[in-house]
């Protein structure tokens, strides 16, 4: 359970992205959006760019990367983003998009995320959605760690948002089968096993990188209806289905998911304190590994906090990453 209090901020579950920023000047925060031609991360990336921030859409489909970014430049009024191609599942584009980066980072929103129907495979033999959510992530950030510790510098800050899920309480870390090689798959486990992971990468990003007054928050956007949910097998569907009809979770819009994405990212309570979990634009309270989803949805469980898991996962991540 959480030792520390838990951090509360002015805004709820029903507070829009907008609300967040109402009133911000980011004038000269860097900030790379990861996924930012669609849903969470179009928006995301849109309000950061009508707050004043200089914004970085890292996308796979740079034309559909370059419609939004004209589409935001347009309704806000402000600088265009930029767009870069990144492919988180192709170690070679991540290292590209790291080397091309030369400027302080204040702000990197590890948003993109990929769900799969079925076992699906990278270059390297590795489960998709793990390679994709969670070792892509780790590798563009730690490529990014000195543009961030540079960042870190000024007034602003260095800040990691990696985005999480409610489905991570389906699943910790199979370190002895980390990719599906032994077990039968699951998409939904792996799914919830990627999630983890990306929880646990900011409390060890951020006990590691604490001197360089870098923080990282995991956050749960919550239910939102996205392009994520177009691979979906009908087990997956009916599963969504049935936990809405539980009260697992209410459809929020996209701004109101963007909303816990902006808290972590710019609200002045999490400026300073990280390794948290955010949900509903607060921090989320803990719960013990065995507790049933539909009774705490807005939880996070033991395992993607857990110091130990987070530093023994980062150094696994390391080593794949090296091989």
């Amino acid at each position: 359970m959480n030792t520390h209090e838990r951090i509360s901020t002015p805004f709820t579950a029903s507070s829009t992205a907008d609300d967040v920023v109402r009133g911000l000047d980011l004038a000269g925060v860097r900030a790379i959006v990861t996924g930012a031609s669609s849903g969470l991360g179009t928006e995301t990336a849109r309000v950061l760019t009508a707050a004043g921030a200089e914004v970085t859409l890292a996308v796979r489909n740079t034309a559909a990367g370059a419609a939004t970014a004209e589409t935001i430049a347009k309704s806000t009024g402000r600088t265009r983003p930029r767009v870069v191609r990144l492919d988180l599942a192709d170690l070679s584009s991540v290292a590209r998009f790291v080397d091309a980066w030369t400027e302080p980072l204040h702000l990197l929103v590890n948003n993109a995320g990929v769900v799969t129907g079925g076992l699906e495979r990278t270059r390297e033999g590795w489960e998709l959605q793990f390679a994709t959510n969670h070792l892509g992530h780790f590798a563009l950030a730690t490529g990014l760690h000195d543009a961030l510790a540079r960042g870190a510098c000024d007034r602003h800050g260095a800040r990691i948002v990696p985005v999480s899920s409610t489905a991570h309480m389906r699943s910790g870390i199979d370190f002895d089968d980390l990719h599906f090689e032994r077990r039968g798959y699951d998409p939904q486990i792996a799914y919830a096993q990627s999630k983890t992971a990306n929880s646990l990468f900011a409390v060890e990003a951020t006990r590691r990188w604490a001197h360089d007054s870098i923080v990282a928050n995991a956050v749960n956007p919550g239910g939102v209806a996205t392009g994520l949910q177009r691979n979906f097998t009908a087990q997956q569907k009916a599963s969504l289905h049935a936990a809405e009809a539980a009260g697992v979770f209410t459809y929020k819009t996209v701004g109101q998911g963007a909303a816990t994405i902006l808290v972590a990212a710019v609200a002045p309570q999490f400026a300073r304190h990280g390794g948290r979990y955010l949900d509903d634009s607060q921090e989320a309270y803990t719960v013990p590994n065995d507790t049933d989803l539909a009774s705490h949805p807005h939880g996070v469980k033991e395992w993607a906090l857990d110091p130990g898991t987070a530093e023994r996962l980062w150094t696994v991540s390391t080593d794949l990453l090296r091989n």
